[in-house]
């Protein structure tokens, strides 16, 4: 699985990334991530699978969905961002890709 994440200026998103690779080499999970700012999704949201956003850009969402083609792009819980809550954020995300494999 491929993940584009998106915040603000793409700090607190690439500790939230941290958070993601951990988790995933813990239960053997194949997963790519990478964490841009909001200015930088455009030229590199080629090739994911999905766009996961920062609480503080979610209001966003349908500007970036619309500028990146049949992308899903999910805005991440202020919760689970916070508390870098990666078992339930990639859980929401297999739920949202297996949805869209139907």
């Amino acid at each position: 699985m491929k993940i584009l994440l998106v915040c603000s200026v793409g700090m607190s998103t690439d500790i939230l990334r941290g958070e993601l690779i951990k988790y995933a080499k813990k239960e053997q999970l194949p997963l790519e991530v990478k964490a841009v700012g909001v200015h930088a999704y455009r030229e590199c949201c080629t090739g994911y699978d999905v766009i996961l956003l920062g609480p503080q850009i979610a209001y966003r969402r349908e500007k970036i969905a619309a500028e990146c083609g049949n992308l899903p792009v999910l805005a991440i819980a202020p919760g689970d961002y916070a508390a870098g809550n990666a078992a339930h954020i990639l859980e929401q995300v297999e739920t949202t890709l297996r949805g869209l494999e139907k």
